[in-house]
């Protein structure tokens, strides 16, 4: 990185100052530019709040109360990443309020050291591992923000925190890293638009998990309330059972699996598998260099590759968190329009559909890709949205074999019913997944960007929000950098003519 400096020898007054510590990677230093620079200990209005452990022996099923782990807390997300294994229900007794409030800005000190997040609403219900710190900050909050998500400050903690340990621990050591000021001249509306543009970027994510929450609400109130006259009863499996399905595993024949098929196949207008819907299955481009001869990957965009969309780096909302780019000669097999990338092994049924891929774009083989003939756009963000929903109830975690995360196979596929919704309902759901809303970019300026964009988020999908997401994030990036090489930065709001 161009901030980074190596020295090529150290004085006898550099190796006390740093504790005596005979590793070089302590001795590596950032570099600013020719701007000022304040400590993030600067910005700490009060003692930092440490949360606490409770132990897994106050892990319970089902509760109100609600523990927060290291691993909540992801590069790709300005907030919490809660997953099963990253935010765990308590036992009530246990729990210790720590009065978590929106705007709060919470850093990991062990294991994903550095990493932070700032909170987009309360929770209450809702308290910190021992390796997480709650941050009061005195001014400049979003600002600071910014700076503790970029690589710049997690480059000197890298160089502050010493390497070798199985879990690493950086103390409170993050407190005395630089997050570098704008220049002396405009320096106040630089900050200004730095923090706009960093809660324009929570209110955008914010509104993916708002409408990932509606699209599941608006499935289950549908099936629940278009049932068939029958209802449900459980019976033990037979060896006709055994024999028709050939599958021994307990799960499969479970109360709750069951259960919750049932809600599909008894559903008024009745269910089918994905093939039933017009659908063909098939896997992702096999990239091996037996397949493909020799390829080059990087991760960064260049003219000519392909863009490569692996299973893991789909999100949980149907978006993609990460972008690969591959160089090879050989004409590989490419999404479409309205093709859908499923996650087939590992995180099994992570999914997105592709609206509009304008460039070569690929998926490899631990993806199944889902395709048909004249695609209908509403139709395949509706799929799409139904899967995820099978996903989140567990439906897909019961079908699936093997361990490591398992997978996912076609020939299990017979299994996965997706019932057929009303076209309206079909719509509702797609809407909020992949919407035609149009952003106002002809009225935008300085003073009313928050309020117009705060407004459109409501009319866009998720697929729309993630890409002005991205735009946002590579903005903020940008401008950064800039301040960081003491550059002069250009306060507009021009990147949303790219929305």
């Amino acid at each position: 990185m161009q901030y980074v400096d190596i020295p090529k020898k150290i004085n006898i007054v550099d190796l006390l100052n740093n504790r005596a510590s005979f590793s070089p990677h302590n001795y590596k230093k950032v570099t600013l530019g020719k701007g000022d620079y304040k400590f993030v200990k600067d910005f700490i209005s009060g003692d930092l709040i440490k949360g606490d452990e409770v132990g897994s022996d106050a892990y319970i099923s089902k509760s109100h109360k609600f523990f927060i782990r290291n691993k909540s807390l992801q590069p790709d997300s300005f907030s919490f990443s809660f997953s099963e294994d990253s935010v765990v229900p308590i036992l009530p007794d246990k729990f210790v309020n720590l009065h978590l409030k929106e705007g709060d800005i919470v850093i990991s000190k062990d294991s994903n050291v550095g990493e932070v997040v700032i909170l987009e609403k309360d929770y209450p219900d809702h308290m910190l591992s021992g390796g997480l710190y709650k941050m009061p900050v005195r001014e400049n909050k979003y600002y600071l923000f910014a700076f503790l998500k970029h690589d710049f400050f997690k480059t000197q903690l890298n160089f502050l925190v010493s390497k070798g340990a199985t879990i690493r621990h950086a103390k409170k050591l993050f407190l005395d890293c630089q997050i570098p000021l704008p220049p002396e001249k405009g320096r106040n509306g630089v900050i200004k638009f730095v923090e706009t543009l960093v809660g324009a970027i929570i209110e955008k994510e914010k509104w993916i998990r708002v409408n990932e929450k509606k699209i599941f609400e608006i499935i289950e109130k549908e099936l629940t309330d278009n049932q068939k006259a029958k209802s449900f009863s459980y019976r033990f499996p037979n060896l006709n059972d055994l024999q028709k399905t050939s599958r021994i595993d307990a799960g499969f024949y479970c109360e709750s699996y069951i259960q919750k098929q049932f809600l599909m196949k008894n559903y008024i207008h009745d269910a089918g598998t994905i093939k039933d819907w017009g659908y063909d299955i098939g896997r992702g481009q096999n990239l091996q260099v037996s397949a493909i001869g020799k390829s080059i990957y990087s991760d960064k965009k260049r003219d000519g590759f392909y863009i490569l969309v692996r299973p893991t780096n789909i999100s949980d909302f149907g978006t993609v968190s990460k972008y690969e780019y591959l160089g090879s000669a050989q004409g590989l097999s490419t999404i479409s329009e309205g093709d859908i990338i499923f996650s087939a092994e590992g995180s099994i049924g992570k999914c997105i559909m592709f609206a509009n891929p304008k460039e070569k774009l690929i998926t490899n083989i631990h993806g199944i890709v889902l395709r048909k003939k004249n695609h209908n756009q509403i139709e395949s963000a509706f799929v799409a949205s139904f899967l995820r929903y099978l996903r989140k109830v567990g439906v897909l975690d019961y079908i699936s074999v093997g361990g490591q995360g398992g997978s996912l196979a076609m020939k299990y596929w017979s299994e996965v019913k997706i019932p057929f919704f009303p076209k309206n309902k079909q719509e509702e759901i797609a809407n909020l997944y992949h919407s035609s809303a149009s952003y106002p970019t002809n009225k935008i300026t300085g003073s009313n960007f928050e309020k117009i964009d705060a407004d459109a988020n409501k009319n866009f999908g998720i697929l729309e929000l993630d890409h002005q997401l991205r735009i946002m994030k590579e903005f903020l990036q940008t401008t950064i950098d800039k301040i960081v090489a003491g550059d002069k930065v250009k306060s507009d709001f021009s990147f949303v003519d790219n929305f």
